[in-house]
């Protein structure tokens, strides 16, 4: 009985293993079904793949734009700092050379005024009576640079004025196109002398002008250094106009200043020594 039981058993075992390698041989050997798409299954594909496409390309185009706007925007801050420090580089050369021309003028201004015996103090124009033709103007000296009243005013193209006003740190000028500045000149080809007052446009003329006198247009006129004012041959202007009235003793004659008023930046303050002053 006992061997009956152990020989159906073993067969029972030998049908399971050989269902079980067949069962394994054949799905090793079942080969891939492509199985075709439905109608709906297609529909689908057509509308959702070209969404998908899209959504793929504006996921890189926002990707693109993104990443590029923030290198736009720090490209841009760069150039902004570029523009700022070339602006400044141009602002520092401009200054530069302005002092440096500054510089030469002072230079040319000191040197002018070598073989004048008197003290000297330059100084800047900051302001002017535009009201009045330029016939006041101020300098940025006073008292606390040695400044005193009735200083002549020079530049290197001839006679500014005189200080009539002044202050700690400023002084007033009263030039030589003002009516009430009188100013003791000669002809320096003829010494012809005469009196230099202000007159209208920026012009001057010359009194008191013998009518004899053979004084020409063009002739140069220079300070005569009467007065205790003004040293002796500093010019003053050119002769432009010459009118001989038919009576009278004198000529009427115009002067064109030779410092050009509308350009006048810095000038030189003539300071009289103390024996000077008492003389």
């Amino acid at each position: 009985m006992k061997i009956a039981i152990s020989e159906n058993s073993k067969i029972k075992l030998i049908n399971i293993l050989l269902v079980l390698i067949f069962s394994i041989y054949g799905v090793s050997k079942k080969s891939f079904k492509h199985d075709e798409v439905s109608t709906f299954q297609s529909v689908m594909m057509e509308v959702f793949a070209p969404l998908q496409q899209g959504t793929m390309s504006l996921k890189e185009r926002v990707d693109y734009v993104f990443t590029h706007y923030f290198f736009l925007i720090e490209t841009s801050k760069k150039n902004q700092i570029l523009k700022k420090k070339i602006q400044e580089l141009e602002n520092a050369i401009f200054q530069f050379e302005e002092v440096q021309k500054e510089n030469e003028r002072l230079k040319e201004l000191l040197k002018f005024g070598e073989d004048i015996p008197r003290e000297k103090v330059l100084a800047q124009v900051v302001g002017w009576d535009s009201s009045n033709e330029f016939k006041v103007l101020r300098i940025n000296k006073g008292k606390k640079d040695g400044i005193k009243l009735k200083s002549p005013v020079i530049t290197i193209n001839g006679l500014v004025g005189y200080v009539y006003r002044l202050s700690n740190n400023y002084s007033d000028i009263l030039t030589i196109l003002d009516q009430n500045n009188r100013v003791d000149s000669i002809v320096s080809r003829t010494r012809s002398h005469g009196i230099i007052e202000g007159l209208a446009n920026f012009k001057a003329r010359l009194k008191y002008v013998v009518r004899t006198e053979p004084v020409e247009i063009g002739d140069m006129v220079i300070t005569a250094g009467l007065g205790n004012i003004y040293p002796k041959g500093i010019k003053v202007g050119k002769i432009t106009n010459i009118e001989k009235e038919s009576y009278g003793l004198t000529q009427s004659i115009e002067i064109t200043p030779t410092v050009d008023f509308h350009r006048l930046e810095e000038v030189v303050v003539l300071i009289a020594r103390e024996e000077e002053q008492k003389e």
